[in-house]
């Protein structure tokens, strides 16, 4: 994907999407790719003309580093830096516990460092309702947010942002945060850019690097809907919504978010389901999960993470073998493992599916080169094993040149004794 995408995107309904997630957004389905959460409401789809434009960004086959629109498993990579419940000032959970509702947990004058780094840190401004009702991780939490620069100018409001807590469905610093606050309090969030937009920004009203503040209220906490019991369109909005996160992830180079994404995405698809799906719902699960496993492979790709690579592919090749990314990715996994015997054919099958794709001939040029290298090298490194052919067979030759030419030597003396035997007799008969 490299740079192609970043800092570009659309406004949509108070929320900043990516020109991709405004496409998703034209096909009725939420996303919270590009934004601190979903465009759920009041979003306004974008043009015909920008959800082509869109299409044709992530489906070029030219690159294939651009993501899918149409392992080892991962997951045990965290996707946000480990918050223990239990850390620093949240040691002092078992005295607040005793406090009664509505008193504060902190200090509602000192800033709690969530991570110890100084990077991301927290005020209570109103306090809630005791810490026995923060949220839990898996939870859908509702909140009210106001994002503002350091200049005071304000970025982002929502008076009611839904997103699943824990799940990377919103800027790391709101995620982390809200996961320390109690039902109905309100907070000041600083975060640094790297739990924010980090170094790309988002266009246009938040520069590169650019720390934020967000004002937060913890509004509401529910569990989150029971996947068994979700309708084929629920299921493919949520698996998308999760899937274009990750596409957002991956833009902004962070691989092992995106991974965590993807993840969550195909665990949404391979959830048992106690509701009938019309055929064509089946077809457009399918169709979700091979974007998310081939989208995976690229961010495992990234990572060098190539056995894990190697499945994402070749799960995708079972759905759809003539699927051109997933050969093309399965043949740049074994070509990185040195496997260039296996990889050529591979890419080959590839070109042929499409001749013209340039990405294809380059990379199978280039293994092409390195197999013949590699062979010549083999082949070096056998003879050397084997001996120097050259140096060994000079002494047999001679040897094999002296055993010939003693014989011949001894018959040409015998003859020439034996003819001068007859010609010695001939002369004697002669005087007699």
């Amino acid at each position: 994907m490299g740079a192609r995408g970043r800092g570009q995107r659309a406004r949509v309904g108070g929320s900043l999407l990516s020109p991709c997630s405004a496409a998703m957004a034209s096909s009725g389905e939420e996303t919270s790719s590009g934004s601190p959460g979903r465009a759920g409401s009041g979003t306004e789809p974008p043009s015909p003309e920008s959800a082509a434009a869109c299409s044709a960004q992530l489906d070029s086959m030219e690159d294939f580093e651009v993501l899918e629109e149409d392992e080892d498993d991962l997951s045990e990579l965290p996707p946000l830096e480990d918050v223990g419940r239990a850390r620093g000032p949240l040691q002092e959970d078992a005295q607040s516990a005793e406090q009664g509702p509505g008193e504060a947990a902190e200090d509602p004058q000192e800033w709690l460092d969530v991570l110890g780094s100084g990077l991301l840190k927290k005020k209570t401004l109103v306090p809630g309702q005791g810490v026995e009702s923060r949220p839990h991780k898996g939870q859908e939490v509702t909140v009210r947010l106001r994002a503002t620069l350091d200049d005071g100018t304000v970025v982002e409001e929502n008076p009611s942002l839904t997103f699943t807590l824990g799940d990377c469905d919103v800027l790391q610093a709101l995620d982390l945060c809200v996961q320390l606050m109690e039902m109905r309090e309100t907070a000041l969030i600083t975060s640094d850019a790297k739990y924010c937009y980090g170094a790309q920004g988002r266009s246009p009203d938040i520069p590169p690097n650019a720390a934020l503040t967000l004002e937060v209220e913890l509004l509401e906490a529910r569990d989150a809907p029971d996947l068994e019991l979700l309708s084929g369109k629920e299921k493919i909005d949520l698996a998308n919504r999760k899937r274009e996160r990750g596409n957002f992830y991956y833009q902004q180079a962070d691989y092992v978010l995106a991974i965590n994404s993807y993840d969550i995405a195909l665990k949404v698809i391979g959830s048992s389901s106690k509701v009938d799906f019309t055929p064509d719902e089946e077809a457009e699960l399918l169709d979700v999960k091979v974007k998310c496993l081939n989208n995976l492979a690229a961010s495992q790709l990234k990572l060098d993470h190539y056995e894990a690579a190697l499945k994402s592919c070749n799960l995708v090749l079972e759905h759809q073998p003539g699927n051109i990314k997933a050969l093309f990715r399965k043949g740049k996994v074994l070509a990185q493992q040195g496997e260039y015997r296996e990889a050529i054919p591979i890419l080959k099958a590839a070109l042929k599916l499409e001749p013209s794709n340039k990405t294809i001939h380059a990379e199978l040029s280039k293994l092409v080169k390195k197999h013949a290298d590699q062979k010549t090298v083999e082949t070096e490194m056998y003879r050397k094993m084997l001996g120097n052919p050259s140096a060994s067979s000079t002494p047999v030759k001679c040897k094999d040149k002296l055993t010939w030419t003693i014989p011949w030597k001894w018959l040409f003396g015998a003859t020439a004794i034996a003819l001068g035997g007859v010609a010695l007799s001939v002369v004697i008969a002669a005087r007699n």
